[in-house]
Protein backbone atom coordinates (compact mmCIF):
# COMPACT_ATOMS: atom_id res chain seq x y z
CA UNK A 1 0.00 0.00 0.00
CA UNK A 2 2.75 2.39 1.02
CA UNK A 3 5.78 2.94 -1.15
CA UNK A 4 9.02 1.00 -0.63
CA UNK A 5 12.22 3.06 -1.02
CA UNK A 6 14.17 2.30 -3.68
CA UNK A 7 17.34 3.00 -2.19
CA UNK A 8 17.03 0.79 0.19
CA UNK A 9 20.98 1.42 1.89
CA UNK A 10 19.55 4.85 2.59
CA UNK A 11 16.71 3.50 4.78
CA UNK A 12 17.18 4.97 8.37
CA UNK A 13 16.41 3.14 11.54
CA UNK A 14 13.29 3.62 13.50
CA UNK A 15 14.99 4.96 16.49
CA UNK A 16 16.81 7.69 14.28
CA UNK A 17 13.75 8.21 12.37
CA UNK A 18 11.46 9.05 15.09
CA UNK A 19 14.94 10.90 16.67
CA UNK A 20 14.48 13.46 13.33
CA UNK A 21 11.16 13.37 13.03
CA UNK A 22 10.88 14.95 16.98
CA UNK A 23 14.33 17.35 16.29
CA UNK A 24 12.81 19.11 12.98
CA UNK A 25 11.05 22.20 14.02
CA UNK A 26 8.92 23.00 10.86
CA UNK A 27 7.77 20.21 8.38
CA UNK A 28 5.35 19.92 5.33
CA UNK A 29 1.48 18.72 5.83
CA UNK A 30 0.19 16.88 2.79
CA UNK A 31 -3.63 17.05 2.68
CA UNK A 32 -5.93 16.06 -0.80
CA UNK A 33 -7.70 19.54 -1.69
CA UNK A 34 -11.24 19.53 -1.99
CA UNK A 35 -10.28 21.21 -5.35
CA UNK A 36 -8.81 17.66 -6.18
CA UNK A 37 -5.39 19.40 -5.97
CA UNK A 38 -2.45 17.95 -3.77
CA UNK A 39 -2.71 21.03 -0.83
CA UNK A 40 0.96 21.05 0.80
CA UNK A 41 1.59 23.67 3.75
CA UNK A 42 4.47 24.11 6.26
CA UNK A 43 3.34 23.81 9.88
CA UNK A 44 4.92 23.51 13.33
CA UNK A 45 4.67 20.03 14.99
CA UNK A 46 4.90 17.92 17.69
CA UNK A 47 5.22 14.31 18.24
CA UNK A 48 3.22 12.88 21.58
CA UNK A 49 1.94 9.61 22.79
CA UNK A 50 2.95 8.32 19.57
CA UNK A 51 0.90 10.80 17.43
CA UNK A 52 1.51 13.80 15.38
CA UNK A 53 0.27 17.11 16.34
CA UNK A 54 0.25 20.57 14.87
CA UNK A 55 -1.90 23.61 15.93
CA UNK A 56 -4.34 25.79 14.42
CA UNK A 57 -7.34 28.15 13.90
CA UNK A 58 -10.77 26.70 13.73
CA UNK A 59 -11.11 27.01 9.99
CA UNK A 60 -9.08 26.88 7.04
CA UNK A 61 -8.76 24.80 3.92
CA UNK A 62 -6.37 21.98 5.21
CA UNK A 63 -8.86 21.19 7.81
CA UNK A 64 -11.89 21.63 4.82
CA UNK A 65 -9.06 19.15 2.87
CA UNK A 66 -9.12 17.01 6.41
CA UNK A 67 -12.80 16.93 6.71
CA UNK A 68 -13.73 15.81 2.83
CA UNK A 69 -9.99 13.27 3.16
CA UNK A 70 -8.37 12.30 6.28
CA UNK A 71 -5.41 10.59 4.71
CA UNK A 72 -2.60 12.67 4.96
CA UNK A 73 1.39 13.26 4.44
CA UNK A 74 3.61 14.96 6.72
CA UNK A 75 7.29 15.27 5.75
CA UNK A 76 10.44 16.78 7.59
CA UNK A 77 13.97 17.17 6.49
CA UNK A 78 17.17 18.13 7.59
CA UNK A 79 21.06 17.95 7.56
CA UNK A 80 20.82 19.48 3.85
CA UNK A 81 23.86 19.53 1.86
CA UNK A 82 24.59 20.49 -1.63
CA UNK A 83 27.34 18.25 -3.15
CA UNK A 84 28.52 20.43 -6.20
CA UNK A 85 30.96 18.23 -7.13
CA UNK A 86 28.96 15.35 -7.60
CA UNK A 87 25.90 17.15 -8.63
CA UNK A 88 23.68 15.71 -5.65
CA UNK A 89 22.12 16.35 -2.51
CA UNK A 90 22.58 15.30 0.55
CA UNK A 91 19.98 14.87 3.50
CA UNK A 92 18.14 13.36 5.93
CA UNK A 93 14.02 13.61 5.65
CA UNK A 94 10.87 11.38 7.15
CA UNK A 95 7.51 10.86 5.76
CA UNK A 96 4.97 9.93 7.73
CA UNK A 97 1.29 8.60 6.11
CA UNK A 98 -1.54 7.99 8.77
CA UNK A 99 -5.14 9.62 9.25
CA UNK A 100 -5.77 13.37 10.85
CA UNK A 101 -8.50 14.33 12.68
CA UNK A 102 -9.44 17.27 14.35
CA UNK A 103 -9.91 17.96 17.93
CA UNK A 104 -10.55 20.49 19.88
CA UNK A 105 -7.66 22.63 21.91
CA UNK A 106 -6.05 20.02 24.50
CA UNK A 107 -4.13 22.43 27.27
CA UNK A 108 -1.54 19.20 27.50
CA UNK A 109 -0.46 18.87 23.77
CA UNK A 110 -0.67 22.56 23.12
CA UNK A 111 1.87 23.16 26.38
CA UNK A 112 4.07 20.43 24.27
CA UNK A 113 3.72 22.77 22.00
CA UNK A 114 4.89 25.70 24.04
CA UNK A 115 8.06 23.28 25.79
CA UNK A 116 9.31 22.46 22.02
CA UNK A 117 8.96 26.42 20.52
CA UNK A 118 8.67 28.73 23.71
CA UNK A 119 10.98 26.82 26.05
CA UNK A 120 11.97 30.19 27.54
CA UNK A 121 7.87 31.05 27.74
CA UNK A 122 6.66 28.85 30.11
CA UNK A 123 4.62 30.69 32.08
CA UNK A 124 3.56 33.28 29.55
CA UNK A 125 3.13 30.39 27.16
CA UNK A 126 0.41 28.73 30.24
CA UNK A 127 -1.28 32.10 30.07
CA UNK A 128 -1.45 32.44 25.96
CA UNK A 129 -3.15 28.98 25.98
CA UNK A 130 -5.84 29.99 29.00
CA UNK A 131 -6.78 32.81 26.25
CA UNK A 132 -6.68 30.84 23.08
CA UNK A 133 -8.29 27.84 23.71
CA UNK A 134 -11.28 28.29 22.83
CA UNK A 135 -10.42 29.56 19.25
CA UNK A 136 -7.71 26.67 18.80
CA UNK A 137 -7.89 23.22 17.44
CA UNK A 138 -5.45 20.18 16.90
CA UNK A 139 -4.74 18.21 14.21
CA UNK A 140 -4.38 14.78 15.50
CA UNK A 141 -2.74 12.49 12.68
CA UNK A 142 -2.44 8.82 13.87
CA UNK A 143 1.20 7.62 11.71
CA UNK A 144 0.70 4.32 10.02
CA UNK A 145 3.59 4.55 8.00
CA UNK A 146 6.60 6.24 8.33
CA UNK A 147 9.85 6.21 6.68
CA UNK A 148 13.09 7.56 7.13
CA UNK A 149 15.67 8.28 4.78
CA UNK A 150 19.27 9.63 5.34
CA UNK A 151 20.52 9.84 1.47
CA UNK A 152 24.41 10.56 2.94
CA UNK A 153 25.09 6.66 3.04
CA UNK A 154 24.78 6.48 -0.78
CA UNK A 155 27.80 8.89 -0.60
CA UNK A 156 30.11 6.91 1.31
Amino acid sequence: MFPKMRRINSLMNEEDTLKLLKKCDEGVLGTIGTNGYPHTIPVNHIVYNDKLYIHGAKEGFKLNNIKANPKVSFTVYDNVAINQEEFRTDYQSVICYGKAKIISGDKEILMELIKKYSYNFIDEGKTFIDDGIETTHLIEITIEHITGKDSRKNSK
